[in-house]
């Protein structure tokens, strides 16, 4: 075993931690699987020989998925926020997610099938609500909160004015 991250996000997952971490190395950079672990023994949520945990990379970020079963569900007080370079990039994360199974939400945010969330935040509309310009951040907020997917375009829109 290699020595284990100082700090790694365990995510809860009812029972398909592998699926998730699988799907999350073919959709996002930097991202891999790099161990699964099962079960030594019988436990509330799974069998001897079943997958346990998996240890992963999202974007960078050491985590460990728990199948852990029914008990606790995932909720928007964690959430994986994705910075995007452009209305490409942001398509792409957003429709992968979607398209698997995911879940829609306002403002950017998506849950996959698993109902972790997602923000999928392109770096224009962030620029926006942290310049010196308030009026700008006004209008930037004003036209996000009025999308499910940011658009880019509309984003920059707010900001001309």
């Amino acid at each position: 075993m290699a020595t284990p991250a100082k700090n790694t996000i365990c995510l809860w997952y009812e029972s398909d931690a592998e699926g998730a971490a699988h799907f999350y190395a073919n959709t996002f950079p930097d991202t891999s699987v790099h161990a699964v672990h099962r079960a030594p023994a019988d436990n509330p949520s799974s069998k001897k020989g079943d997958v346990l945990t998996v240890e992963f990379t999202v974007m960078g970020i050491p985590c460990l998925g728990l199948n852990g079963g029914p008990t606790f569900k995932q909720s928007e007080a964690f959430s994986f926020q994705v910075a995007t370079v452009d209305q490409e990039e942001t398509d792409r994360y957003w429709n992968a997610i979607i398209a698997n199974g995911g879940q829609e939400s306002a403002c950017g945010w998506c849950k996959d099938k698993w109902g972790l969330s997602w923000q999928i935040t392109p770096i224009a509309l962030t620029k926006a609500f942290t310049g010196s310009d308030p009026a700008v951040a006004k209008r930037a907020f004003e036209a996000m909160m009025k999308m499910k997917k940011i658009d880019v375009a509309a984003i920059e829109a707010a900001v001309r004015g």
